[in-house]
């Protein structure tokens, strides 16, 4: 009997249970402060004095490579060398585009040496003239190596040496550096052509020479050194440093990056 009572009050006691209503539970969330979300763990003055200039350039022809750590104007602003010093806002190549300036620090036209002679019957380059060319070596059998090339460029400014290797398509630009066909090999203007990027980027510097630097042709006709008298960028139609002259230059050619209507162009005389 006992037993049955204890299992009644069991019984019970659940009925009571199911029969209260219920009831969730409640919760309430507070938002947060405002400005708690992002707030920086430092904090960095900016300091400017006087007004922004207009146009400011703030491309690679603007920048500077920084002095060395302790140096006494490593803590002066705009302090250090330019990237492309020729590029520079007040470089010599800034905003100009045809051949009005020469490389370096100087300034003026760029140096032609001897008398252009567009009068040739025997020169490509020029097959409705008539006359002499003053100074112009044709390529022969005989001028090629036995690696196929016609010389050796050096230019230890930029640190480059490479062969020069016949015409100026990719076949012979992938080679090293291209000549011009229709200019000459050794008396008179030599005009080589090469890429500026790429695996093949001989002349990827070139455009950072400065009035003065030297440049060593050497072919089986002997050595020669020329010192360079202009950088220039110049139109992609201008041919008129591929002229002949009377006396003895160099003439370099690459594209410039970027800019397809336009070439850099070198030209050096010889020293």
């Amino acid at each position: 009997m006992k037993k049955y009572l204890s299992t009644m009050l069991a019984v019970c006691l659940m009925l009571a249970a199911l029969s209260m209503p219920a009831s969730a539970l409640e919760y309430t969330f507070d938002s947060p402060p405002t400005g708690d979300f992002g707030t920086p763990t430092s904090t960095e003055d900016i300091i400017q004095t006087g007004a922004e200039p207009a146009n400011k350039d703030r491309s690679k022809s603007s920048a500077l490579i920084p002095p060395g750590f302790g140096t006494p104007t490593s803590y002066l602003p705009g302090s250090g060398e330019y990237l492309t010093p020729n590029l520079a806002a007040d470089g010599p190549l800034s905003g100009n585009y045809t051949l009005t300036v020469t490389g370096g620090t100087g300034g003026g036209a760029p140096a032609l040496p001897g008398t252009v002679d567009t009068s040739a019957p025997t020169n490509p380059a020029y097959p409705t003239a008539s006359g002499p060319v003053t100074a112009f070596t044709d390529v022969t059998a005989d001028l090629y190596y036995s690696n196929g090339s016609l010389g050796t460029l050096e230019i230890p400014a930029i640190g480059l040496t490479v062969k020069i290797v016949q015409g100026t398509d990719n076949a012979a630009l992938s080679k090293g550096a291209g000549h011009f066909t229709n200019t000459s090999i050794w008396n008179g203007n030599v005009a080589l052509a090469g890429h500026n990027r790429g695996v093949n980027n001989h002349f990827g510097k070139i455009h950072t020479l400065d009035t003065g630097n030297t440049i060593t042709l050497t072919t089986a006709l002997g050595t020669r050194t020329y010192a360079v008298t202009s950088v220039a960028k110049v139109d992609v139609m201008d041919n008129t440093m591929l002229e002949a002259t009377s006396d003895n230059c160099i003439t370099l050619f690459t594209c410039v990056r970027n800019e397809p209507s336009y070439r850099w162009c070198v030209r050096a005389v010889e020293s």
